[in-house]
């Protein structure tokens, strides 16, 4: 029988940012869109940015990814060993950065994704919620 304690609650999902991840990059490609190359360019490049979701809740990680075949990952945060945050300077003045979380179960990140608005943030929300 199920608690309310034993509930899972979101605390954030979060989709990888195209602008503030590559700005420059983005801005090309717009400029590209006057010469209708960079049309096809950028709704894909938006569709990988919308197939990618990092959701955290109070007990564990899931990155999701795909529109027609899934990819899903989860990390406990019982089990959370690392969380590890990487930003370039660029990064750094756009807010973005990839987050990695690695579980004792695994020798490498099981969970990383680059764009992510609020790196600092999501790790934090992590760390309350880790036990041990």
């Amino acid at each position: 029988m199920s608690t309310m304690k034993d509930a899972e609650t979101i605390l954030a999902e979060i989709q990888p940012s195209m602008f503030r991840n590559m700005p420059l990059l983005f801005c090309v490609v717009v400029l590209l869109c006057f010469l209708l190359v960079g049309i096809p360019i950028l709704l894909i490049w938006w569709l990988m940015c919308k197939a990618t979701k990092l959701t955290v809740t109070n007990k564990r990680s899931t990155l999701r990814r795909g529109l027609l075949s899934k990819s899903t990952t989860d990390v406990w945060h019982r089990d959370v060993r690392n969380v590890q945050i990487t930003q370039s300077l660029q990064h750094r003045l756009f807010g973005v950065g990839t987050i990695g979380i690695s579980s004792s179960g695994q020798s490498g990140m099981e969970i990383q994704v680059s764009g992510i608005p609020g790196p600092e943030r999501i790790k934090k929300l992590i760390d309350e919620h880790r036990t041990g």
